[in-house]
């Protein structure tokens, strides 16, 4: 037993060395401003986040706002200006240029000059990079999922009106109605597997086969025809393949050439060396069914996935005749 209170502090003491220990394990980097003379002092860790030579010396804003981004610039100088305007603290988030990396950046102080100090305001900086990609990433998952639902709602319409044309009696509508949404699911799960289930990989014209059967009209005047070279496509490549093609399909359903009787899709291939080129040629749709101004979700999401995950390049050539779509995929991401 002790006769009287302990002398040792209720906490360590936050000392240099243990507040350098901190920051690091939070990957927090410092930085300070003087007000007067606009020079900005960094720690080693805010020189590697930015990208600068620990051999330039004289730092100010301007030699910061080389490495932010365009079209963050001008925000951030704006805030940056305001700091002192501001009553408690502050936090903006940017973009920097680091090499050929984009980073985001979360800059915090405290404004209105508290806790200044001989003129000196002091702040953090904190790569956020992976928490904006992680929104980013969510933020594209939530709007495929409502492009995917309003999609399946206008193809359950237009497979209707497709069974329609070709059923004689109402039973015969109904089975072939369901034989054309159950196809349609598989197709989804090729596209949007279940969680914990990967796509096996394929052959190119399965995977035709799979996302088109929906589509296709036997023994009416649409049809549906693949001629395609034996191509083996790898588990990622193919979900992305499916995605586009699935995309694909939904507009040729709701205002191309699947959406009226006359209507015919031919789908053809092409394989050199390094590239792969599918060539989706739709004829007999509604005259000037040109939905090229109607850039939405889907348009891009068929973009990104042929530029970022099948290595290539997609155009669209409109004509009174319908819709010739190029897609080029690189040999290479195909078989991933």
């Amino acid at each position: 037993m002790t006769d009287g209170p302990s002398n040792r502090p209720p906490f360590p003491v936050w000392d240099e060395k243990r507040l350098r220990a901190a920051t690091r394990a939070a990957g927090v980097s410092l930085w300070s401003w003087n007000v007067d003379t606009d020079a900005i002092t960094m720690d080693e860790r805010a020189y590697e986040l930015w990208g600068i030579p620990k051999t330039v010396q004289e730092i100010t804003f301007e030699t910061l706002s080389k490495n932010i981004h365009p079209a963050d610039l001008r925000r951030v100088r704006s805030a940056f200006a305001a700091t002192r305007a501001i009553v408690g603290g502050y936090e903006i988030d940017f973009r920097i240029l680091h090499d050929t990396d984009l980073r985001w950046i979360s800059a915090r102080g405290q404004g209105s000059d508290a806790d200044i100090a001989e003129r000196i305001m002091f702040g953090v900086f904190l790569d956020v990079t992976q928490r904006k990609q992680a929104e980013e990433a969510n933020e594209l998952l939530a709007g495929e999922m409502s492009h995917r639902v309003m999609n399946l709602l206008q193809i359950a319409t237009a497979l209707t009106h497709i069974t329609s044309r070709s059923a004689e009696t109402k039973e015969e509508m109904a089975q072939n109605l369901t034989s054309r949404l159950m196809a349609l699911g598989r197709a989804q799960t090729l596209v949007r597997p279940l969680p914990g289930q990967k796509t096996e990989a394929a052959l190119l014209g399965d995977i035709l086969a799979i996302v088109l059967s929906p589509y296709d009209e036997k023994g009416a005047t649409v049809r549906v025809r693949v001629s395609v070279p034996k191509i083996n496509v790898g588990q990622a490549a193919s979900t992305a393949l499916a995605l586009v093609i699935h995309e694909l399909a939904t507009n040729a359903a709701k205002y191309g050439a699947l959406s009226t009787e006359r209507g015919s899709l031919d789908v053809s291939c092409s394989a050199n060396d390094d590239d792969v080129v599918l060539i989706w040629t739709e004829r007999g749709g509604p005259a000037g069914a040109n939905p090229s101004k109607r850039s939405g979700f889907g348009s891009k999401l068929v973009t990104q996935s042929v530029t970022t995950q099948l290595g290539g390049s997609i155009a669209f050539d409109w004509s009174h005749e319908g819709v010739v779509v190029t897609l080029r995929a690189s040999k290479q991401h195909l078989a991933k």
